[in-house]
This record gives C-alpha cells, structure tokens and sequence, in this order.
C-alpha cells in the first residue's frame, strides 16, 4: 500500500466505504461504473490512464470477508469481480520457460490449474489465490497442455517435470472454494434486505 494511502488513513480513518464503482473484467482491465452502469448492471468505462491503473493496481487488497478492494486514499472502494479476483497472462520468459503475470504485474507461481465448464482456465498459487488465464492466452495454454475429449480434464505442462493436472471445475462454485466475494454491492444489499 502506499505510503500516502497509509497517511489518509490514518488521518481519516472513519470515511465511509463504497461499492459498485470499480470493476475488475475478465481480462484484466479496471472498469469505472458510475450510477447508470450500475443501474443497468453494465461493466462500465475501461480505466485507460496509466498512473491511475499503477495506483489502483499497488492498493488492491482483499478483506476478512474475502471483498476485494482498492484502497483509494482513506476510502475503500470494493471492487466488482467479473469471475476471479486475479486475471493472468501465459507468456515465455527470456529463457523460454513458461511464466505466469497478474494482472498487477506481479509474478503467479500456480500449484493447481482447473477448468471450467464455459472453457476458462484458472490457477491456483501457494496463498490460495485463484486466477483467471486471460482468454487471448488460451491458444498458448492448449499447446502447453494435453487434454482429454472435453476439455475439461488432462495435464498442463508448466514447466520441466512440473505438470499439473487439470481439473474440472463448475464457474458458479469457484467463489466459495476460493473464497471470495464476487459482488460487494449485492452483499451489501443482501445484507440491508
């Protein structure tokens, strides 16, 4: 978190939180919703300026509950999760072994990779995290990866005598294997109901 955040907080400690505005899509991009994107449920406007992206990406956290959040000065603002909380690139390092990237920019070192039924790919690391593969990445998973017939099952190479097999999984059940919340405004809501 940065050292600014930190100052914020500690100044104001008591501002109110507030969900619904900022959505994590699949692909990895930060999506500002304001109250109509809200009210039709759509995923709002990509974040395109660079330094805002790099200052959302440094204080992004996660409570007790499982709520991801961008803690934005004294503020949280918890963050609407199209599927998982992570979105990762497949790529090749410079020494051709096989690296994973969060969204953040951060290194992912999965121990677990699964499949689900609408043919995403997720991994797993050591803290528990799960992460969805980008789909633009899914053509390099399949070479990297032997399948059974439905795709659903089958061992993804990741790097020398590391295989890991791949599991299937059901979307709707990977909040609460992993977790997570994906919705703090409909929490919120239900809690309030």
């Amino acid at each position: 978190m940065d050292d600014i955040v930190k100052q914020a907080l500690a100044r104001w400690p008591n501002v109110p939180h507030c969900t619904g505005w900022l959505r994590l899509d699949g692909r990895g991009h930060w999506r500002l919703r304001d109250e109509a994107d809200q009210a039709q449920g759509a995923p709002g406007t990509p974040v395109r300026h660079e330094a805002l992206n790099a200052f959302i990406n440094r204080n992004y956290e996660s409570d007790a509950s499982g709520q991801w959040f961008f803690q934005n000065g004294p503020q949280r603002v918890y963050v609407e999760l199209e599927y998982t909380p992570w979105i990762v690139r497949l790529m090749k390092a410079t020494d051709g072994a096989l690296k994973l990237t969060d969204h953040t920019g951060n290194a992912f070192d999965p121990v677990a990779a699964y499949a689900d039924e609408q043919g995403g790919v997720l991994f797993t690391n050591a803290s528990g995290h799960v992460a969805l593969l980008h789909d633009h990445d899914l053509d390099g998973f399949a070479e990297h990866a032997t399948l059974d017939d439905n795709g659903e099952s089958g061992v993804f190479h990741w790097r020398a005598e590391t295989d890991l097999p791949l599991q299937a999984i059901a979307r709707a059940e990977v909040p609460a294997r992993f977790g997570f919340i994906q919705s703090p405004e409909h929490k919120e809501k239900a809690e309030k109901a």
